[in-house]
């Protein structure tokens, strides 16, 4: 269909500040009443853990050496103790190698679920600091766009993607995380090939928790109640066609505003997937605005018909008024 497509799997700016689970609802739900989102948010989440990120071999003893490597561990991998003691950070697991030196040391960690124990020795760089040879990432920050807001049982859902590390994509292991308030004041426009990015700052306003972070989307409580806005009936994915509908989002300020878009096609009916239908940036606004699409606006949500369909999920870099949206039955 297209002659390439190149995705970003998490289309924010992820700036990394500090360094899964799918719920099986019944069917009744795909048509329950929800409130729209639009506005952006401000994200941080931290790990439960240290996540690996990159293997960096250095010299010990005039030998090239990767002890972590060498002992089996892999990219992603969650690192949750060394020795029975736990870790939470970056500087915790760097103090706890050094505690121990070049003794060996049980390293926990979780890999795909699976707990996992690996005996590693450290071995001492040419600085005389004991190192495994990875680097690890303790927690993330980002923009991005709330979809829905279920008032009856106060969970809101958002960007229709997981929190994916920068480095490596693999979802980041939620341990807690919180959204607050984000004023965007500026768009680097997206152009073919060159994708732009909302630009913003976080209030001190937290407006939310962080529940869970799936590979369709991130779900928590929200602190501020917004009942009296208008309820949207929530679209059976058989109910979706090709053709006009509108897609809410914020592309400076705070407030959304509502923006023209085509359906171009239904594309997959997987219900676990994030990519279900393809969607085309039509208004001029927005165009001039963005460009098209750019990294922040995941998760903004789209109606057609008087009805939530589903929320923007990817960009396709080589045409950026194109991009993936979500069902918003396979979001609920």
């Amino acid at each position: 269909m297209f002659k390439k497509i190149k995705i970003r799997i998490m289309p924010t700016i992820l700036v990394i500040i500090f360094s899964l689970s799918i719920c099986i609802i019944p069917a009744e739900a795909k048509t329950q009443s929800v409130i729209i989102g639009g506005e952006s948010f401000g994200l941080k989440l931290y790990c439960k853990g240290v996540m690996v990120t990159k293997f960096e071999s250095f010299i010990s003893k005039g030998e090239k050496v990767c002890p972590a490597k060498d002992a089996g561990i892999r990219i992603n991998d969650i690192i949750l103790s060394v020795n029975n003691i736990n870790v939470k950070s970056n500087e915790q697991l760097e103090r706890r190698i050094e505690a121990f030196n070049e003794v060996p040391l049980i390293i926990k960690l979780s890999r795909n679920g699976d707990l996992i124990k690996l005996n590693i020795t450290p071995k001492r760089n040419s600085k005389g600091k004991y190192r495994l040879g990875i680097w690890v990432r303790d927690s993330c920050a980002g923009i991005g766009t709330i979809s829905y807001y279920n008032p009856e049982k106060g969970i809101y859902g958002a960007l229709g993607h997981g929190i994916c590390d920068s480095d490596t994509g693999g979802i980041m292991p939620s341990k807690k995380g919180e959204i607050l308030k984000a004023n965007i004041t500026s768009v680097k426009k997206s152009e073919n090939n060159n994708i732009g990015t909302l630009n913003g700052y976080f209030t001190d306003n937290t407006i939310g928790n962080i529940i869970t972070n799936t590979p369709i989307g991130i779900y928590g409580e929200l602190k501020t109640q917004a009942d009296k806005k208008k309820l949207y009936k929530t679209a059976q994915k058989e109910e979706i066609k090709p053709g006009s509908a509108t897609l809410i989002t914020t592309v400076k300020g705070t407030k959304p505003e509502s923006y023209s878009v085509r359906i171009k096609e239904i594309c997959n009916l997987n219900r676990n997937s994030n990519r279900n239908f393809v969607i085309e940036v039509t208004d001029k606004r927005l165009i001039k605005a963005t460009g098209g699409i750019v990294q922040g606006m995941s998760g903004s949500p789209i109606i057609q018909d008087g009805k939530f369909i589903g929320a923007l999920t990817h960009v396709f870099v080589d045409n950026c008024k194109n991009g993936y949206a979500i069902f918003a039955e396979n979001m609920m």
